[in-house]
């Protein structure tokens, strides 16, 4: 029986079905989000029935309890889910089991903590966290274009090294997009920066929703009102993304430009090269990246060498 139930025959998928259409047509939520939801309202589904061999109503969605909802996340850490991510997933049951519990007219399931991230010497943000800091942005802009506006930014910051300021300053002039970028950094200093294609996209993506148009004169990145788009609003979006994710303090803006550079240096970038990159004026600014990856390694070596 349990066997058969892997198959999409739960009555709760409707529930599932319900829930991304909410999200598409009331929420107008991005088609990314919708996607990441739905797959996890229906990993959820699939998760009781199989732990309660049974196939599992709207009812039973609203029974689910703690200690089912601590199980399904740690079977998703077992398949290799990062903390912020745990976390974003248990953000989006959170939503659709309090759309169910609506429906049906009683009080929603118990909230759960999300995994929290250890406090201790400064770490990068790894890939997986850095994503979902930029994704959990996107879900929580009050409209859609202001969602993918803040991801563009974010993305910006870890994809490409850029310090918030440079890239609430980006005008309409370095469109179109190509594989580079230019830079006006610190004492107006220009540098030319690689653009992943992801990044590009999700600018793209923005700049197509957006109903303020580009100018070359202009700023990329609006407010609500249509002026210029502050970095404060950057940093309160990823204060708040950090608390949704149980990720520490030190996960700030300038966090996703330490990352970018320390997982470069990690895969072998000289010194010069992420110098340039970053738009330090000395080696020296750019060597406090050397310490803190050596910190990495040596966690490393403590934790895999035998005679560690």
């Amino acid at each position: 029986m349990v066997a058969a139930l892997t198959l999409d025959t739960h009555p709760a998928f409707a529930d599932a079905a319900a829930w991304e259409a909410h999200l598409r047509q009331d929420r107008r939520r991005s088609e990314h989000t919708i996607r990441a939801y739905a797959a996890t309202a229906r990993r959820l589904i699939r998760f009781v029935g199989t732990h309660r061999a049974a196939a599992i109503t709207s009812r039973d969605l609203v029974s689910v309890d703690a200690a089912e909802l601590r199980a399904f996340l740690a079977a998703r850490r077992g398949e290799g889910l990062a903390n912020a991510s745990a976390a974003r997933e248990l953000s989006a049951l959170r939503g659709f089991l309090a759309y169910v519990a609506k429906g049906e007219g009683t009080a929603a399931p118990p909230r759960l903590r999300g995994p929290r991230v250890k406090k201790g010497v400064p770490r990068p943000v790894s890939p997986a966290d850095a994503i979902a800091i930029a994704d959990d942005a996107e879900d929580e802009g009050r409209e859609p274009w202001i969602g993918l506006r803040d991801r563009a930014v974010l993305l910006l910051l870890y994809g490409a090294g850029l310090r918030v300021g440079e890239a609430v300053a980006l005008t309409g002039a370095v469109l179109p997009l190509g594989d580079t970028l230019v830079v006006t950094g610190k004492r107006n200093k220009t540098r030319m920066v690689p653009l992943l294609a992801a990044v590009r996209e999700a600018i793209q993506l923005y700049i197509d929703a957006s109903p303020w148009g580009v100018s070359r004169d202009l700023p990329i990145f609006r407010g609500a009102k249509g002026g210029p788009l502050s970095a404060d609003i950057i940093r309160r979006a990823v204060r708040a993304a950090r608390a949704r994710l149980g990720l520490g303090e030190r996960t700030t803006p300038h966090a996703l430009r330490h990352s970018f550079a320390t997982h470069l240096l990690g895969r072998g970038a000289d010194l010069r090269s992420l110098q340039e990159l970053l738009g330090h004026a000395s080696l020296s600014s750019t060597q406090v990246y050397t310490g803190v990856d050596a910190a990495h390694l040596l966690d490393v070596y403590r934790n895999a060498h035998p005679r560690a």
